[in-house]
């Protein structure tokens, strides 16, 4: 049989580049999961923007209940409906991929912008369809969400483990943004999964995930420091692409839960 891999946390990150929520369960579609990246920020010039530039976006904490997600920043909260948009489309680029999207409303943007001191909007992607990122390595087109490249991120448990006897500060895998935690026993072996299903969902491995500048951000602090990325570079650099963790895509959608395992 082999090892049993179980799912040990399930995030999703409603705003790009804003925190996560940790969830128990989670709807899996071909964009990613229910919620998860359909909300940027962009700026007057209709450019995203990420904690790579600024890193206080870490500090923005959305819950989802009801049909509506509330925003935390500091002691100031603001809410607006998962449902609601403003019509006008329009033509953003996620790095090469154009995508369409709509301002949420201008309440929603100038709250945002009254918060980070400089004008931007919060705008939603509608529908599968509205972003398509193209696969090099497996030649295939992906309908995606907001999200960098690839609808779900995988990590498993010994690959933090392993990163953090290296580590004299540890960090938790929240410096990784993943949508899928599991155990594991050997560090990296989610690299080399193919196939498999969890719960309802088969998924399918696309390619480890190279990192930038943004995983030596501390999501609690809002503080950029030199690692993990020094340490990571020493032995998981492969042409000149620093890799943690692994990008998957779901091939039809369907629930999967915390503690299901995964079969191959």
């Amino acid at each position: 049989m082999g090892t049993i891999y179980t799912v040990k946390e399930i995030y999703i990150y409603p705003i790009k580049s804003l925190a996560g929520i940790n969830c128990q369960s989670a709807f899996a579609e071909e964009m990613g999961f229910e919620n998860d990246r359909r909300w940027m920020l962009v700026d007057a010039e209709n450019l995203f923007i990420t904690q790579r530039e600024y890193p206080i976006l870490s500090q923005f904490y959305p819950q989802i209940s009801d049909g509506k997600i509330s925003i935390t920043f500091q002691d100031q909260k603001h809410e607006f409906s998962t449902a609601e948009h403003l019509e006008n489309p329009i033509e953003v680029n996620v790095w090469d991929d154009k995508s369409e999207v709509v301002e949420v409303n201008s309440a929603t943007s100038k709250w945002f912008s009254d918060r980070l001191g400089f004008e931007c909007k919060l705008m939603k992607i509608i529908k599968s369809g509205d972003r398509k990122h193209e696969s090099s390595r497996l030649k295939e087109t992906f309908n995606v969400s907001l999200a960098d490249g690839y609808p779900y991120l995988m990590i498993g448990t010994k690959s933090l483990d392993f990163l953090n006897e290296k580590l004299d500060d540890k960090i938790t895998v929240l410096r990784f943004r993943p949508n899928i935690v599991i155990s594991s026993e050997v560090p990296h072996e989610e690299d080399d999964f193919d196939t498999f299903k969890i719960g309802e969902v088969d998924f399918k491995n696309v390619k480890p995930c190279g990192r930038c500048i943004m995983v030596n951000n501390d999501p609690q602090k809002g503080i950029v420091k030199k690692e993990p990325l020094k340490t990571l570079s020493k032995y998981r650099n492969f042409n000149n692409s620093v890799l943690f963790g692994t990008n998957i895509v779901s091939l039809n959608s369907g629930i999967i839960k915390v503690g299901d395992g995964l079969v191959f």
